[in-house]
């Protein structure tokens, strides 16, 4: 219940933020439907980043009966391709658009799950590899979702960034706490889970393709 009485607080401070010339004059500011759409990618990615980020050291030990040093090493390896994937993504953006990595990595990021809910338990290693592509699918998309909300939405750039992550956080906090309940109540392993979250990805891959189509009218 803090949780969500701290999350709604944020939500609520963030709307309401937005000091431009252009707001001054209503007694309120209000983000245009744009801005929902941004808001949506960057949750749907928070619970996708943090499915990996949270949970792969219990899935790598429970499942496969991993060591805490294979489990922890996955971990760094999703971060450190989560890391490498935005130093490549930033070199090659001559041969590969921004938009198009946005588009992709969504995709990459569901047969990431896919493969973690398939992988034998007797296969650790290629346990770690699907957290390595993963980091790899993860990499660009939050530092992309920000900037192409602040290009777009030029008159409440900054509020909007702290809005997106606002959101980014929601969707971390509905990975990092909703997890243990589909387990315990619902009886779920997080094989299932994983492959389940698939879904997540493909509608985030969906919600790409809005998200890079520049808006007819100013925002």
């Amino acid at each position: 219940m803090l949780l969500v009485g701290l999350l709604s607080f944020s939500v609520s401070q963030t709307l309401s933020a937005g000091g431009t010339a252009h707001s001054a004059k209503k007694h309120k500011s209000k983000f245009p439907a744009r801005f929902w759409i941004f808001a949506t990618f960057a949750l749907l990615y928070g619970v996708c980043e943090t499915m990996n980020g949270n949970w792969a050291v219990p899935y790598l030990m429970k499942h496969f009966g991993a060591s805490a040093f294979m489990a922890s090493l996955a971990l760094a390896i999703f971060w450190s391709m989560v890391t490498a994937g935005r130093i490549l993504f930033a070199a090659i953006e001559k041969w590969f658009p921004e938009k198009m990595v946005c588009r992709v990595l969504p995709f990459v990021i569901a047969v990431a799950f896919i493969a973690t809910a398939c992988v034998p338990n007797t296969s650790p290693f290629f346990g770690i590899l699907t957290f390595a592509l993963a980091g790899l699918g993860c990499s660009a998309l939050l530092p992309l979702t920000i900037s192409f909300g602040q290009k777009e939405l030029t008159t409440i750039a900054a509020s909007a960034a702290g809005g997106l992550i606002t959101f980014y956080q929601i969707g971390y906090g509905i990975a990092a706490f909703g997890v243990g309940p589909l387990q315990t109540w619902a009886g779920l392993d997080l094989n299932i889970i994983y492959g389940g979250t698939a879904a997540v990805a493909l509608v985030m891959a969906a919600v790409s393709f809005v998200v890079t189509r520049k808006s007819s009218a100013p925002a």
